[in-house]
Formats: C-alpha cells, sequence, structure tokens
C-alpha cells in the first residue's frame, strides 16, 4: 500500500485530504510545515510527498531537495499559479489547484505513484504496448492505429496540433504522448484547462503580468507560456478561450513571441503548442465565437480521437485494464467480466467515453460480492428493451453473440450486431419461418418482432 505525506497548515483542508486519500487506500501521515514533517518523519518512507506551496517557515517548496527521490506535488491557488509553475522547474513532479477535484487529484496520484514504480523497474515493456510511447493509450482498432501512426509522424516536428473529440477520448493523453515521443520531452508539458480558468484571469494566466497591470498585480509574474519555453503547452477546451485571448494566441503563434500583461515589450519564446476541443470550431468561426484565422493556425494537423463506442473490441482490453488497477487500488482479488457485461459494454453508447468507463468498472468493484462482474454492477443506464434482448441472447446456446463469433471467424468483422441481425433474417427468412429464425438467433418471436420494427424490416408475405 503506497505511503504519502500531506504537508499543510491549514487544519480543515489536511484532514480533508488525508481523509480523501485514506478511503482510497492510501497510507496518510500528515504534517502543518516543512519542520515538523522532517523532524517528526522520514521523507525516504513515502511514495509521494503533497505540500502546500506556502507554509508557516519554509516553503513547501524546500521538501524537493529535502525528500530528493520521492517525488513531490505542490498546491496551490489560481492566484499563486505562477509559482506553481516555478516550483515545477524545481523538480516538483506536478502542481494541484485549490480547490482541487476529488477525481482529478486521485487519478494526479495514481498516475505519479504509477510512474515512479515504472521507472523503478528495469524489465522490459509488457508485451501489447501501444505504439504511442504512452502506456496509458491502448487500441487495436483501426481507428486508434491511424492515430498511433500520426502520433508517431507529427511528434518529431514543431507543427501545431489540434485534437479534435468528445470529452473523456483521450486527448490530453494523446498530447502527452506527442510531446514524450518529441525533441521536447526533456523539457516541461504544461497544460491548461481553458474552460477552468475565469475569464478575467485567462489573459494573466497565460501571457503573465507585469507589476501594477491591475488591481492586485503586486508583482510581476510569468505566464504559462513563458514557462513552457523550450517544451509544450497543451491548451485543453480551447474552444472556450474568449476573443481578446484569441487574438493574443493568434500573434503568439505567428510572431513565437508574448507581451505580458501591462508591459510594451515583447519576449520571444520557444514553445509548441497543441490544443484540443469537443467543439466544432469551425462551424464557431463562421458564426464569429471564434477567430478564423485563428483556426487556421491550429489546423496544421488535425488528430481526431474515436469515441469510445467505435472502437469495437478495444472497449474490453481497455475495461481489463481499468479492472487490474481498479482491484489493486481497492485492495481485491482479481475479479472476471461475465459474458453479459463484456456484450454490454460492446453495446453500450458510453456518452462519457473512457471516463465513464473508468468509473463505472471502479463502481462495479467496489459492489462485487464474488469473482464476477456482470452487467446489473455496472450501472450503466440502458433501455429496458435492449437489455431483455441482451439476455435473452444469452439463454440460447446459438445467440446472437454466438453467431457474432461465427461472423468474425467468417472475416465479418465490420458488421455491428444490428447489421448482422439484419443480414441474417433477410437472408434466411425464405427457408425458415419466425418460430425458426427467433430460435436460431437465441430470442424470443416477441424480441424478434420488436428488432424488425427498429431496423425496418418487413416480415415476408404470405403467399
Amino acid at each position: 500500500m503506497s505511503r504519502i505525506l500531506i504537508v499543510e497548515d491549514e487544519s480543515i483542508i489536511r484532514s480533508a485530504l488525508r481523509r480523501l486519500l485514506e478511503r482510497n487506500h492510501y497510507t496518510v501521515d500528515d504534517a502543518g510545515s516543512v519542520d515538523e514533517a522532517t523532524n517528526q518523519f522520514n521523507l525516504n518512507d513515502y511514495n509521494l510527498i503533497i505540500s502546500d506551496l506556502r507554509l508557516p517557515g519554509a516553503p513547501g517548496t524546500d521538501l524537493i531537495d529535502l525528500a530528493k527521490a520521492v517525488p513531490v506535488v505542490i498546491m496551490t491557488s489560481y492566484a499563486s499559479m505562477r509559482s506553481a509553475v516555478e516550483a515545477m522547474k524545481m523538480g516538483a513532479v506536478d502542481y494541484i489547484a485549490k480547490p482541487f477535484d476529488h477525481d482529478e487529484i486521485l487519478e494526479t496520484i495514481a498516475n505519479i505513484i504509477k510512474l515512479r514504480s515504472t521507472d523503478d523497474d528495469t524489465s522490459a515493456p509488457a508485451e501489447g504496448d501501444s505504439p504511442s510511447g504512452s502506456n496509458e493509450m491502448v487500441g487495436n482498432c483501426t481507428a486508434m492505429q491511424n492515430l498511433f501512426k500520426r502520433i508517431q509522424k507529427v511528434a518529431g516536428t514543431d507543427a501545431t496540433v489540434l485534437i479534435q473529440g468528445e470529452s473523456g477520448t483521450g486527448k490530453e493523453l494523446a498530447a502527452r504522448a506527442i510531446h514524450q515521443q518529441s525533441a521536447r520531452s526533456g523539457s516541461p508539458m504544461i497544460s491548461v484547462n481553458c474552460a477552468s480558468i475565469p475569464e478575467s484571469l485567462i489573459e494573466s494566466e497565460l501571457f503573465g503580468h507585469e507589476k501594477g497591470a491591475f488591481t492586485g498585480a503586486d508583482a510581476t509574474r510569468n505566464g504559462l507560456i513563458e514557462a513552457a519555453h523550450g517544451g509544450t503547452l497543451f491548451l485543453d477546451e480551447i474552444g472556450e478561450l474568449p476573443l481578446e485571448a484569441q487574438a493574443r494566441l493568434l500573434r503568439f503563434l505567428q510572431e513565437s513571441e508574448i507581451r505580458r500583461v501591462g508591459s510594451v515589450k515583447s519576449i520571444n519564446v520557444d514553445v509548441r503548442l497543441i490544443a484540443a476541443t469537443h467543439r466544432n470550431l469551425k462551424a464557431l468561426a463562421k458564426t464569429g465565437e471564434f477567430r478564423e484565422d485563428l483556426y487556421y493556425r491550429l489546423y496544421v494537423m488535425e488528430l481526431q480521437m474515436p469515441p469510445l463506442r467505435e472502437r469495437g473490441e478495444d472497449i474490453i482490453d481497455i475495461a481489463q485494464q481499468f479492472l487490474q488497477r481498479s482491484c489493486k487500488k481497492l485492495g481485491s482479488p482479481l475479479l472476471k467480466f461475465s459474458d453479459d457485461a463484456c456484450t454490454t459494454m460492446i453495446r453500450y453508447r458510453w456518452p462519457g467515453n473512457v471516463r465513464e468507463l473508468q468509473n463505472a468498472i471502479e463502481r462495479a468493484v467496489i459492489l462485487a460480492d464474488d469473482h464476477m462482474i456482470t452487467t446489473d454492477l455496472l450501472g450503466l443506464d440502458i433501455e429496458p428493451d435492449s437489455l431483455a434482448e441482451l439476455e435473452s441472447s444469452f439463454a440460447s446456446g446459438h445467440s446472437l453473440v454466438a453467431e457474432t463469433d461465427t461472423r468474425e471467424r467468417r472475416g465479418d468483422q465490420n458488421l455491428s450486431l444490428d447489421d448482422y441481425f439484419q443480414r441474417f433474417v433477410l437472408e434466411n427468412q425464405d427457408s425458415m419461418s419466425e418460430t425458426k429464425l427467433a430460435k436460431k438467433l437465441g430470442v424470443s418471436r416477441k424480441c424478434l418482432w420488436e428488432r424488425r420494427q427498429k431496423l425496418g424490416i418487413p416480415r415476408k408475405p404470405k403467399e
């Protein structure tokens, strides 16, 4: 079980964070200052240290050198985000903005601990790792293989990349894969969610500001673009960027220079930009909600993240990875998916994509009473008729799933179950009665009739 040390002077935040981590099966100690942490604990006994930036006495960044090989995460607020970026330059592995989201902080912690254990492991990469350079991205479907090839090609250039796809499809993972395979991998990758920063602060956050530029600007601060000098800047949800900030970003892309808010002096920067959005920027440009000239500056190389529902058997591969992680995280014996759960996961639409799949599996592991993950434990919002059909299909040895396995052996892998259903009925209804058709498909006559209505398959007229 991983050990974490929290260093935070505000007792409410410290105790809340401790409870959150202990609920997620981490062993936690806490301290109110750097001195207290070093006097009471051996820093090298921990897998991770989470420290506030501003502490009584020594600042939290002092722990970076004191802890040596132990990774340190700095907690900060938006008002002091510049200092957090400086902390990363000093050796902090990441920063967490207050008030933090529980899911995000747990994901950050899990990734850091996993990365450290991977770095300590001298074994060869596991078989099946994706060619994307990131062990977080897996996929054997055509869309993902094409994505991996594009990542490999664009990573070796400094071209601006626009990653498009629905929320939860892994756009930041693709951006990190590009950065890790690029010549800039030794420099920082700064990630910014444009939708999470207040509009009044976005320009100051990106471009920095001079002392006295606005009320509360009591010191000159570098921007995130400047902090990414030599590395990569990832702007997530760039479609939410205000128009004024878009104009400044366009100049940065055109001239490779920025100007802090309140300054008349330009600063040259060497930064590779990767942007991502779930919105249609071209449509937004036509309505004036997004600058058309900026859109075409971004649209140098486009990567399209496929939604989970279109990735076929990849869903099961990803689910198996999440299942192993959840079982390890929750201290559960390794569980298995039932056949009906696998079929349901492939048939389900996954509006929340990979993020929804991860949450569903973790919930199922918590609720499981035996070694099997069944459909009901996944808690998916499936239409009753669809669920009944799936259950019916497993009641017979000649189920739709069994027939699907047969067609896959024949090489018809591109057919969905609906496509197969339609083809099978049209090809066999001349020689089979409705009762025999239903029996062969492993469904009831009522289910066969309902599927005919849904798919618009007319019954053969009686002679």
